[in-house]
């Protein structure tokens, strides 16, 4: 990696407003690198919702402001910055790049359970990413308890509703209110936070904060029940566990989430191996930047393509000469 750029995610406007800040921050990150975009020969980006790769197009990203709609992400990218924009799945792009170049490069078949804001997935098989019609794997929204809690999404039982960062800060918020006893949102001011970030939780379990444990204990129980109900569907060799929260709360909490599995798995005598995320924060960075590449060499391939086809072809004669075979000029049209 020779350049980077952080911007924080809007939390109010709409698609457009988080599209420039993305714009914003990709100028930066190639400034970075003492490079300008429209230098650059392609850009990838991962985003949550549903995504159309074809069109760049992204639809119910629910997590990002004001965006319950459709909205042409990659084309609005391009025009903003010149070199041709690639769009995947947040999650579908890091577990790509989990299964070529982290932890999952041992294996198959894996599931990548991203564990933060939400709870998103990624699944290989054998050996290639499952999009299905552009919304696979969002397994955050697997169901763990019928009409339980509401999901951030709108819906009731979601893993996601657990396990997720913003529906855990909800519930925080809430049991504070009804007088729980916490030190989360006073290291939240205290760090300059504006929400409860995977850093502050982390800090607030290593000082044993009553609550902070309660609530996590909430959400590896809610992941353990909805990861092996995923790996019963697919029977994967293994599952990645990445995300802010899974990254930082690292190895300690991978070994819960697989004991919380136990109990539901079917194949419970072949359990997957469980890791870690091996690329951290950049995963999705790095899965966007590969499938950039993977498209711009598939163009490339298909430009070629085209020129074959539309070059004369060399033929042989029965006496022994050699001849151009001319495509025949097309009838006039009256």
């Amino acid at each position: 990696m020779i350049g980077s750029s952080r911007r924080p995610t809007p939390t109010e406007g709409g698609p457009r407003d988080v599209a420039e800040q993305m714009a914003d921050a990709m100028r930066d990150a190639a400034l970075d690198a003492g490079l300008r975009p429209s230098a650059l020969t392609g850009i990838g980006v991962g985003s949550p919702g549903t995504v159309n790769e074809a069109t760049g197009a992204v639809s119910q990203a629910r997590n990002l402001p004001g965006w319950d709609g459709t909205f042409r992400l990659g084309p609005w990218l391009t025009k903003a910055l010149g070199p041709p924009v690639s769009v995947g799945n947040d999650v579908g792009v890091a577990t790509d790049a989990e299964a070529q170049l982290g932890a999952g490069r041992p294996y198959k078949s894996m599931l990548g359970v991203f564990w933060g804001t939400g709870v998103g997935g990624g699944v290989i098989l054998n050996g290639q990413p499952w999009l299905g019609r552009g919304a696979a794997c969002e397994i955050g929204h697997m169901v763990v308890k019928r009409n339980g809690a509401r999901c951030t999404c709108g819906r009731k039982g979601c893993m996601e509703a657990y396990a997720g960062r913003a529906a855990m800060e909800i519930k925080a918020r809430r049991e504070q209110a009804r007088g729980a006893k916490t030190d989360l949102f006073k290291l939240m001011k205290k760090h300059d936070r504006d929400r409860l970030t995977s850093g502050i939780w982390e800090r607030a379990l290593k000082a044993r904060d009553p609550l902070a444990e309660k609530l996590i204990d909430r959400a590896v129980e809610a992941l353990g029940a909805g990861v092996a109900s995923a790996v019963n569907l697919l029977d994967v060799e293994a599952v990645i566990i990445g995300g802010g929260l899974g990254c930082r709360l690292g190895e300690p909490y991978v070994k819960r989430i697989r004991k919380a599995m136990a109990p539901h798995l079917f194949g419970d005598d072949r359990p997957p191996a469980l890791h870690v995320a091996a690329l951290g924060d950049f995963g999705g960075a790095i899965g966007a930047a590969l499938l950039s590449a993977s498209r711009a060499k598939a163009a490339k391939a298909k430009a070629r393509s085209r020129r074959a086809r539309g070059a004369p072809k060399a033929v042989s004669r029965s006496d022994g000469a050699s001849g151009v075979a001319e495509r025949p000029a097309p009838e006039p049209r009256t």
